[in-house]
C-alpha cells in the first residue's frame, strides 16, 4: 500500500512523486514503494542495514533510460539511484537510502552465445552459474569463480570486478569483459570496448556525458602516467574500480572498461556485457592436504605455488568444524579419513587441470611424491593427504569451500563471524607473516574468528565474531579495521582483495594517495550531481561530498537490539540470517528455495522472510507487545469472545487500512513449508517454524480463511470419510464443485480418497495391527525381524494401496511388519499456525507411540515429510526429546538390516529406476537418498537419483487457489521435463506423496513409490 502524500515526509513525498512520474512516462517494469520490498532490500551480505525509499525493477534498457532521464529534471536532482544485482556484496555496495534499481528480476536473459569465437552476450541480471549451465554443452565456461556463483549476477561481478578461486590463472572479471553497454546519467547508451585513438577522438568530439568522460579519463592517463605507475602495487588482486593503471591496454588502446569494472554502480547502469569464454579443462584433480597448524598450511603454500597448480585454497579448523555439522559433509567426508586421531588445524586444496590426463596425473604425482618424502623426513606440519580425481569429485570439495562464508555465520551463540575486514590482499610471499600479525590483532581483542582464502593470490577471508546487538562491541569495527588497514599497507597490500569497497570506501583516499583527486574527477565526469550510489569509492571533487564512514552507516545489530531478548529468542529461527543469500540459488534443479524460484520475488525467500520477521518483531516491540505473552494469550483465547475484534480488524484490512503485519502475512503465505531452508541454509534459517509462530499471532487479530480450518481438520476427518469415500469422490469430480471450492473456499483440484478401505484390506490380507498384546506374543527371534510402520493421513487414506504394498514388501523381504494405529500427526496444523491444536495433537500421538515404543521395536514411516516431522516440529515442541520415539525413514531402517537383505534369495532383473526425491527428505536427511540406492543395489536393481528441485506441491500448498499458478511454475522448472520424458516412462519412482500427486495432477502420470517398484520385482520372482 502506498501511503498518502499527506502522511509522509517531504523526502518520501519527492520519491513517491518520482515513482508516479516514472510510471506515467511509459516505464514497463515494476515499481515498489511498499514497506515490505524496502525492508527486504535494506540488507545485503554485509553488517549494514539501510532502508531505501523504494525498489525499482526495470524490464529493459529503455526503462533505465527513462529512469535516468527523469532524474535529470531539476526537481529530481537529488534523487539517489543505486543499481543492484544479486545483493551478495559484503560491504554494502548496493545499499542506499534512495531508490534501489534491481536489474536481476527481469533483465536476466542470455542474448547470444558464439561458441566458435568463444564469447557470450548477456544482460546484467544473468547469474554466473546460469551462464555456465547454458554454455557447458559447448565445452565452455565463464572463468571468474565465486563462492556465490549460484546467485551472483554478471552485472554485479563486473561492478565489483569479482574474482575468487583460480584467479592466478584466470584473472578477475574485467579480464574477461570484451565490451559493455552502460546507460549514463544523461540517458546515453555507452558501448565500450578497447578502441584506438582515432575512434577515441571521434567520441571526445561529442557534447554528451560519454564524450566528457572520455576526455577526462584520457587526460588523466596521459598527464599522470608515471604517478599512476608508482602508486599501485603489483598484485594479482590489483586495485579495481576507476582503475587508472589499466586505462591503456598493452597494445596502447584506450579501454574505458577498466574504469567501469569495479565502479559499483557509481558511474552508470551496466545493462549488458559481452564476455570471453574459455574451454573447460578436460581433466581435473585435487590434492587435499591436512595440517596440524593453520600457519603450517600458509607457509607450505609458498612451496606449493612453485608447482604451478591451477589454484590453491586454504581453510582453517573453524570452518572445517562447521562443515562437519552441515549437509555438505555427506559429500566430502570420504576425503577426511576418520579414526586417525589427527588434530586438523588447516587444509590446502591444491587443484590441477588440463586437457591431457597423463599430464595432470604426472603433476599430481610430483606433488604427492614431495609430500611423501616430507612425511618420511618428519618435522612437517602436513599430516597427510587425499586425492580427488575428475571434475565431479573435485567439485564436491570446491562446493564445501564455497560454503565457507555461510558456514562461518552459523557459529553458536550471540557472537557471530561478520564481514568488515574480510578480503584483504597482500603479495603471496608476505601472506603467512601478514596473517600472523593479523591474528595477533584479533587475539588482542579476545575475539574468535574463522579464516579461509586464496593463498595463491594472497587473499584472506577473515570474519571476527562480534555481537553487534551489544552496543559495547560496536567500537571494535572501527578499531580493528584501522589496525588492519595499517597492517595491510605495511605488507604492500590492499584492504579490498575481491569483494569491492562499498561502505569501506572511506579508506579509498589512503590507497589511491595523491591520485584520489583524479578519481574524483572521473566520478564528476560521469555523475556531476552525485546521484549514482553516492558515498562509495569517490565523490565529485566540485561538490565536496563525503564518503560514507564504516561506523556512521546503520548496522543490523542496531535494529535488532531494539527487540527484547524474549521476543528474539521466541523467533530465533529467523534472527541470525546474515544475508549470505544462499536461498537465491538460481539452479532450478536445486531444492532451495522453491517460492523464490517460482516468483523471483525476494520477499518470497528465506532471507526476505527473515528480514520481514525481524522488522515485524521490532515494530511489535516498539508498540510494547511481548510476543511471548501474546502467543500464550492466543493459545488461551476463546474463539467466540475474540471473534468481534478479529472481524473488526479484518474489515479494516479490506478497507485498505495499513498494517505491516499484512505485508508480512503475504510473504509467509507464499512459503511451501518444504524445509529446504533448514537443510540448505548455512545459518539454518527455519522459515516454516517462525512462519507457524507468526500465523498463530496474526490470526489472533484477524479472521482465518475457511480453507485453513478444512486443512487443519483433514487428518481428523479422513478416517470417517474413508468409510464411505464414494460421496466425497463424486463431489470433488464435479466441475461445479471444484469451481465453487476454488473461488469461495480457496482450495483447488482436491484429491480423491482411495477406493480401498484400509481396515477391511488389513483384515482380508492378514496385516497385523501393532498392539501391546500382538507384540508381546512375538518370540525373541521374531522380534529381531519386527518393525512397526507408522501411518500418516495422506498415504493411509489417499494412497491406501501404497500402505498395503509396503506391508507386503516387508513381509516378502522376511520381516514381521505391524501397522501402528492411525493417529493424526499434526503437520497440517503446524503449517498453518494452529500451534495449540498441533501441540495437543502431537501429545496424543506421542502417547500412542510411546505405549508401543516400550517394547523396543523400531518405527518407520512411509512419507518423508510426515516422518521427518518427528525430528523437527516435534523436537521443537517438546523440551524433553527423550519422549519422542525414533521414527526412521523406511530406507534408513532397511539399510540397518542390509545383512538380512543380502541373505534373501532374490532374483531381480537388474532393472534401472530413476528416483525423484521429496524436498524435505533431500535437504534434511540427505544421507537417506544413498540408502535407497544401496537397498536397490542389494536387491539386484539399479537406482539413479534424478537431480530435480521442488515439485511445487508441498502438502496442501499446491491445492490452495492462491498458490496454484506458482505451484505449476515450480513444477515446470524441473519436474515436468523428467515426468514427461519418454525415455523415463515407467522407470520413475518418487518418495513423496505430494510429489506423486503433483505429477498426476499436471501430467496425468502415475509414479510409484520406490517400495512399489521393489514389490513388482518380488512378485515377478515368486511367479517365476
Amino acid at each position: 500500500m502506498i501511503p498518502k502524500l499527506s502522511e509522509v515526509s517531504p523526502i518520501q513525498a519527492k520519491y513517491l512523486s518520482f515513482i508516479e512520474r516514472l510510471k506515467a512516462s511509459g516505464f514497463s517494469g515494476d515499481t515498489n514503494p511498499d514497506y515490505a520490498n524496502r525492508v527486504v532490500l535494506s540488507t545485503d551480505n554485509s553488517i549494514y542495514q539501510v532502508l531505501p525509499q523504494g525498489v525499482i525493477f526495470p524490464k529493459n534498457t529503455q526503462d533505465i533510460q527513462l529512469l535516468v532521464q527523469l532524474s535529470n529534471q531539476e526537481e529530481f536532482y537529488d534523487i539517489v539511484l543505486s543499481p543492484r544485482g544479486g545483493g551478495t556484496g559484503t560491504n554494502g555496495q548496493s545499499l542506499t537510502d534512495g531508490l534501489v534499481i534491481d536489474l536481476s528480476k527481469h533483465m536476466n536473459r542470455i542474448l547470444e552465445i558464439n561458441p566458435e569465437e568463444g564469447w557470450a552476450r548477456v544482460e546484467a541480471g544473468v547469474v554466473k552459474d546460469q551462464l555456465n549451465k547454458a554454455i557447458k554443452p559447448h565445452g565452455l565456461f565463464f572463468a571468474p569463480e565465486l563462492s556465490t556463483s549460484n546467485r551472483a549476477t554478471i552485472g554485479g561481478m563486473i561492478n565489483t570486478d569479482a574474482s575468487g578461486q583460480g584467479s592466478v590463472m584466470y584473472g578477475k572479471t574485467r579480464d574477461h569483459v570484451l565490451s559493455l553497454k552502460t546507460v549514463l546519467l544523461d540517458g546515453h547508451l555507452l558501448e565500450s570496448s578497447p578502441i584506438d585513438d582515432e575512434i577515441l577522438a571521434n567520441i571526445q568530439s561529442g557534447s554528451n556525458y560519454s564524450a566528457h568522460a572520455h576526455r577526462v579519463v584520457d587526460n588523466i592517463q596521459k598527464s599522470k602516467a608515471q604517478q599512476i605507475k608508482d602508486t599501485f602495487p603489483e598484485l594479482n588482486r590489483c586495485l579495481t574500480g576507476y582503475d587508472l593503471a589499466h586505462i591503456r591496454t598493452e597494445d596502447g588502446q584506450f579501454n574505458m572498461n577498466s574504469v567501469l569494472c569495479g565502479s559499483e554502480g557509481t558511474l552508470g547502469f551496466i545493462v549488458e556485457a559481452k564476455v570471453n569464454l574459455l574451454a573447460i579443462p578436460t581433466y581435473a584433480a585435487l590434492v587435499n592436504i591436512r595440517y596440524d597448524s593453520f600457519e603450517g598450511s600458509l607457509r607450505h603454500a609458498r612451496e606449493l605455488l612453485a608447482a604451478k597448480p591451477t589454484s590453491i585454497e586454504t581453510v582453517d579448523s573453524k570452518v572445517l568444524g562447521l562443515a562437519k555439522g552441515d549437509i555438505i559433509w555427506n559429500s566430502v567426508s570420504e576425503y577426511f579419513p576418520e579414526n586417525t586421531g589427527e588434530n586438523i588445524q588447516g587444509i590446502n586444496l591444491v587443484e590441477y587441470t588440463g586437457n591431457d590426463e597423463q599430464e595432470v596425473a604426472d603433476k599430481i604425482k610430483v606433488l604427492t611424491d614431495k609430500l611423501d618424502a616430507l612425511a618420511k623426513q618428519g618435522g612437517s606440519s602436513a599430516l597427510g593427504y587425499t586425492i580427488a580425481m575428475g571434475h565431479d569429485s573435485v567439485n564436491k570439495l570446491w562446493t564445501m569451500r564455497k560454503k565457507s562464508v555461510g558456514l562461518l555465520g552459523n557459529a553458536k551463540g550471540e557472537k557471530r563471524p561478520i564481514p568488515f575486514v574480510e578480503d584483504t590482499a597482500v603479495p603471496p610471499e608476505n601472506l603467512a607473516d601478514y596473517i600472523m600479525e593479523f591474528r595477533a590483532v584479533l587475539d588482542s581483542y579476545n575475539v574468535q574468528y574463522g579464516m579461509f582464502g586464496h593463498v595463491d593470490a594472497g587473499v584472506l577471508h577473515v570474519r571476527p565474531a562480534l555481537d553487534l546487538k551489544d552496543e559495547s562491541q560496536e567500537p571494535m569495527i572501527r578499531e580493528i579495521t584501522d589496525k588492519v588497514v595499517a597492517l595491510t599497507q605495511k605488507y604492500n597490500g590492499l584492504l579490498w582483495g575481491e569483494h569491492g569497497k562499498g561502505v569501506r570506501s572511506e579508506y579509498a583516499p589512503a590507497f589511491f594517495g595523491e591520485l584520489y583527486p583524479s578519481v574524483q574527477q572521473v566520478k564528476g565526469a560521469f555523475d556531476p550531481r552525485n546521484q549514482l550510489n553516492p558515498g562509495k569509492i569517490a565523490t565529485p571533487f566540485e561538490l565536496g561530498a563525503d564518503l560514507l564512514k564504516i561506523d556512521a552507516v546503520p548496522l543490523r545489530g542496531q535494529f535488532d537490539r531494539q527487540i527484547p531478548l524474549q521476543n528474539r529468542d521466541q523467533f530465533q529461527e529467523g534472527m541470525y540470517c546474515n544475508g549470505n543469500g544462499a536461498c537465491y540459488n538460481f539452479d532450478p534443479n536445486d531444492a532451495m528455495c522453491p517460492s523464490w524460484k517460482g516468483t523471483r520475488d525476494r520477499r518470497h525467500s528465506p532471507k526476505g522472510r527473515a528480514s520481514l520477521m525481524r522488522e515485524w518483531l521490532r515494530g511489535m516491540s516498539q508498540q510494547g507487545v511481548d510476543t511471548v505473552e501474546a502467543s500464550k494469550n492466543a493459545k488461551d483465547s476463546n474463539f467466540l469472545f475474540s471473534f468481534l475484534p478479529r472481524l473488526k480488524n479484518t474489515l479494516a484490512k479490506r478497507r485498505g487500512d495499513y498494517d505491516f503485519s499484512n505485508e508480512v502475512h503475504d510473504s509467509m503465505m507464499g512459503c511451501l513449508a518444504c524445509k529446504s531452508c533448514v537443510g540448505q541454509c548455512p545459518i539454518k534459517v527455519d522459515v516454516p517454524e517462525f512462519r507457524a509462530k507468526f500465523l498463530e499471532l496474526y490470526y489472533s487479530r484477524y479472521l482465518r480463511p475457511a480453507k485453513d480450518y478444512l486443512i487443519g481438520s483433514l487428518e481428523f476427518m479422513m478416517p470417517t470419510m474413508a468409510i464411505f469415500p464414494q460421496p466425497y469422490n463424486w463431489l470433488v469430480s464435479r466441475s461445479w464443485v471444484n469451481h465453487f471450492s476454488s473461488k469461495y473456499i480457496g482450495l483447488a483440484d482436491n484429491p480423491k480418497l482411495s477406493k480401498l478401505n484400509l481396515k477391511k484390506e488389513m483384515s482380508r490380507r492378514g496385516i497385523r495391527l501393532a498392539t501391546p498384546l500382538a507384540i508381546e506374543a512375538l518370540s525373541p527371534k521374531d522380534r529381531t525381524r519386527a518393525v512397526i510402520v507408522v501411518q500418516d493421513a495422506f498415504t493411509s487414506y489417499f494412497e491406501t494401496e501404497l500402505v498395503l504394498d509396503t506391508m507386503e514388501t516387508l513381509s516378502r523381504l522376511g520381516f514381521q511388519a505391524y501397522l501402528a494405529p492411525y493417529m493424526p500427526n499434526g503437520k497440517p496444523l503446524h503449517v498453518h499456525g494452529f500451534m495449540k491444536a498441533f501441540n495437543r495433537t502431537a501429545r496424543k500421538n506421542l502417547d500412542m507411540l510411546q505405549s508401543l515404543a516400550f517394547y523396543g521395536l523400531p518405527f518407520i514411516g512411509i512419507d518423508p515429510s510426515m516422518t521427518l516431522t518427528y525430528r523437527s516440529e516435534y523436537t521443537k515442541a517438546f523440551s524433553d526429546t527423550r519422549q519422542i520415539p525414533n521414527i526412521q525413514l523406511m530406507q534408513e531402517w532397511l539399510m540397518k538390516k542390509s545383512a538380512h537383505l543380502i541373505k534373501q534369495p532374490l532374483m531381480c532383473d537388474n532393472s534401472t529406476y530413476h528416483l525423484m526425491t521429496h524436498c524435505t527428505e533431500k535437504t534434511n536427511a540427505p544421507a537417506s537418498i544413498q540408502d535407497w540406492q544401496k537397498v536397490y543395489s542389494i536387491l539386484g536393481l539399479e537406482l539413479k537419483v534424478e537431480n530435480v528441485g521442488c515439485c511445487g506441491m508441498a502438502g496442501t500448498y499446491g491445492h490452495e487457489t492462491a498458490n496454484k499458478e506458482t505451484s505449476k511454475t515450480i513444477y515446470d522448472l524441473s519436474w515436468k521435463e523428467r515426468v514427461t520424458d519418454p525415455g523415463l516412462l515407467g522407470k520413475l519412482v518418487a518418495t513423496g506423496y505430494s510429489c506423486r500427486s503433483q505429477a498426476k495432477r499436471f501430467d496425468d502420470v502415475a509414479i510409484p513409490h520406490p517400495v512399489q517398484a521393489i514389490l513388482k520385482h518380488l512378485r515377478e520372482a515368486t511367479v517365476n
